[in-house]
């Protein structure tokens, strides 16, 4: 039976459709060259390639599963490295170290990676410029493979200088691997599986975190004489990735944009799209590139006095900067104590303390699952909101620890909860937003930005968090309550949802917040323009105009 819709209804509905249409059109970038809106509204073809694949497996391999082992390999031996650094410095000096000597080198043993990571920061942009992201990678496994041949061998040298030497190492590669993996993994995916693809870094992070618990444990290379290895084993990640990750093209953005490669970009974006018709992804590079030709190189001074991206600039480095300051490291402190006083053996402790991990390892699996429906801006919500709900019931349950022996095992379950928001958005979904924020000329200097105070912060934190415990005590993670309450509270107010945008979408966003208005562009500076360039670039200008 045939059905027929009513002339009006179907007139209606042509009308409806002919304005989400023209509402689409709205949302396109402006070719400068042809005066013509470039449609990319839909991304045609989402395959998952061998060479996505390739690229994100081997890319995160390298980077953040390797970061993630680095932070928790050094807690299972350390009882023995301390032992090691007596026995070395009586063979010296014929004398024993004694206790607060012994718990000095050990703190500045662990702390150092965090002074490495802001060195490693520091040349992420100039690199990216130069090599590109997946070029800055590789030359990355050169300092991981120092710090695992140092902190390996200081046993066998008898010097405790190359264990600390080998963390500085460690830092540079936590430092300055972060940046590029996520700019990689957001220039190589499409548009509809960029969020998806951007969480496979924070997956392999907690399977690194995973790993190292347990290849820690006392039955594998977690023993007296087997410490060495344990920290030698992460020059195996980094070898794998020198060797599978040169057959992957670079990012089809760097390619085009930076190099004006247009015929290696193509190339690129069929392997990685997996499609031989990619005119229309070249089509929306070539409209980003001509928009940032008539644009001076930003440094990163100028970068931070710029209006065109002011808001992002602060967006980024208050979100790096919570993400430290949520209190995830003191709350790892916090989990060993509050299992001894809930009676528990130190093996039994330890493979709980792996559980939480897993824990996490599942979060961020489900997140990466839901983060291209959910959005970002959700899950960060979630994420930070759902932390400063666990930190008040944790603070509630340790004051209240010694009133019963079950207690402890709720204040456990508050962790567990805490690590599962934090997995959930913070932990990986923030730098997907922070790579999302920005086109192509401002995204290397940015996220530079962003890492330098997230680790600067990480640093400060654990100087000043002994003091915070010795001062506060159980109240300690009422402070982190109060950061996590404030992110929440920007994020909401602040952060506009990135799924399904493009780039310059994106950035057309925070045009009012950074108060430029298409009706009073600001005049570009006479050194940003290239001689005969258009009226209309010259009005387009004005998005970019560095203050």
């Amino acid at each position: 039976m045939k059905l027929e819709m009513p002339a009006e209804s179907n007139n209606n509905l042509n009308m409806d459709t002919q304005q989400q249409g023209n509402n689409n059109n709205m949302d396109q970038p402006i070719d400068p060259d042809t005066n013509q809106k470039t449609d990319i509204s839909k991304d045609k073809g989402q395959t998952i390639t061998t060479t996505l694949v390739i690229a994100t497996l081997f890319g995160s391999l390298g980077s953040s599963f390797t970061h993630g082992y680095s932070i928790t390999m050094v807690n299972s031996p350390a009882t023995y490295v301390q032992e090691f650094y007596n026995q070395t410095w009586l063979a010296r000096y014929g004398e024993p170290l004694d206790c607060n000597s012994i718990t000095l080198l050990w703190s500045i043993t662990v702390s150092i990676a965090s002074i490495g990571s802001i060195f490693g920061t520091l040349p992420v942009a100039p690199l990216v410029k130069v090599l590109g992201s997946k070029g800055t990678l590789l030359l990355n496994n050169g300092f991981t493979l120092l710090g695992a041949l140092f902190m390996a061998a200081a046993e066998s040298a008898s010097s405790y200088e190359m264990m600390i030497i080998g963390r500085f190492f460690c830092g540079i590669h936590s430092g300055l691997g972060r940046i590029p993996i996520v700019m990689l993994l957001t220039e190589i995916s499409p548009r509809k599986l960029r969020g998806a693809v951007g969480q496979i870094n924070g997956i392999l992070y907690g399977v690194g975190l995973i790993t190292a618990q347990v290849l820690g444990l006392k039955e594998l290379l977690g023993e007296k004489h087997r410490w060495s290895f344990l920290f030698g084993f992460m020059a195996i990640p980094a070898l794998l990735q020198l060797c599978v990750l040169p057959i992957v093209p670079e990012s089809p953005r760097y390619l085009l944009i930076d190099k004006n490669d247009v015929v290696g970009a193509e190339k690129a974006l069929r392997r990685y799209l997996g499609k031989e018709d990619v005119s229309q992804e070249v089509e929306e590079l070539q409209v980003e590139r001509r928009l940032q030709a008539n644009i001076q190189k930003v440094s990163v001074v100028k970068l931070m006095r710029s209006q065109a991206v002011r808001w992002q600039i602060i967006t980024v480095i208050v979100l790096n900067c919570c993400r430290t300051l949520s209190g995830m490291n003191a709350l790892y402190f916090y989990t060993s104590p509050i299992l001894v006083n809930a009676g528990m053996d130190d093996n039994i402790i330890l493979h709980m303390t792996i559980g939480l991990g897993a824990a996490g390892l599942v979060a961020s699996i489900v997140c990466g699952f839901s983060i291209d429906r959910c959005g970002r801006r959700l899950l960060l919500l979630l994420g930070f909101g759902g932390m400063a709900v666990g930190y008040a019931l944790l603070t509630l349950f340790l004051n209240l620890q010694n009133h019963a022996s079950w207690i402890p095992f709720f204040s456990f379950a508050c962790i567990i909860f805490i690590n599962i928001a934090f997995c959930l958005g913070p932990a990986a979904v923030l730098f997907i937003v922070c790579s999302e924020l920005f086109e192509q000329t401002y995204r290397p200097p940015a996220l530079m930005i962003g890492g330098f105070f997230g680790w600067l912060t990480n640093f400060l934190l654990g100087l000043l968090f002994p003091f915070m415990q010795k001062a506060l005590r159980t109240y300690v993670f009422l402070v982190f309550l109060v950061i996590c309450l404030l992110c929440t509270v920007y994020v909401y107010i602040v952060l506009p949802e990135t799924k399904d945008k493009t780039f310059v979408e994106i950035s057309n966003s925070f045009k009012e917040m950074n108060k430029i208005s298409d009706s009073s562009p600001k005049k570009p500076e006479p050194d940003l323009v290239a001689n005969g360039t258009s009226d209309h670039v010259k009005k387009t200008l004005f998005l970019r105009n560095d203050a």
